[in-house]
């Protein structure tokens, strides 16, 4: 039998400084819902770090919904739901409350319409005073924040010119307004940002 799991080596990298942000800005409890978990090993991760929370992941790529299902069925872990199938473009979503919303590494991985409509469904989905928390390379003021980031956004735009990584200040621009206050920005490894979003 094939194992449908994916291994994802940055995701092994960078899951315990995004905890580490999460167990700061994350409720004790609730159900958080990460868009395009990708492999499922983040998921994994922080249901087992926080089980106060109930973890629901999504991605609409089949595989790696397999992917995530397989992870978690390895885990053993009861806090994570079955993976949804979910298009952050669509304008309806297959959830339709959340205590928390995660995004890591799409918005530069996919159309700039995928980031617009991560903001609307997030608000959505999304109470007062909740947090959306994305992670990811940025552009500030209009330029890359390391030599290494240049290369990677470069790397992008060659596989697909609609890919790239995102000025942070037009990312914020499309959160406030879709919902969102102004984000608080964390300086993370590896020249990343985690930038969380309030909504108001």
């Amino acid at each position: 039998m094939i194992d449908p799991r994916i291994h994802t080596p940055a995701a092994q990298r960078n899951r315990e400084p995004i905890l580490a942000v999460l167990r700061r800005v994350l409720p004790p409890s609730g159900l958080v819902l990460e868009v395009a978990s990708g492999s499922g090993e983040h998921a994994v991760h922080f249901a087992q770090a926080l089980p106060g929370l109930v973890l629901q992941p999504s991605d609409p790529d089949a595989s790696r919904r397999a992917s995530i299902d397989a992870w978690t069925a390895q885990s053993g872990l009861a806090n994570i739901r079955p993976a949804l199938a979910l298009d952050a473009t669509a304008h309806e979503w297959p959830i339709t409350v959340a205590d928390a919303v995660l995004c890591f590494n799409m918005i530069h991985i996919a159309p700039w319409q995928a980031a617009i409509g991560l903001m609307r469904g997030a608000a959505e989905v999304l109470g007062q005073g909740k947090k959306l928390v994305l992670y990811g390379p940025y552009r500030r003021n209009g330029a890359h924040t390391a030599p290494s980031n240049a290369a990677f956004d470069e790397s992008l735009r060659e596989r697909d010119p609609a890919w790239g990584i995102r000025d942070l200040e037009a990312v914020a621009e499309r959160a406030a307004e879709a919902g969102f206050g102004p984000p608080t920005i964390e300086q993370m490894p590896v020249n990343n940002l985690c930038v969380i979003f309030t909504r108001v």
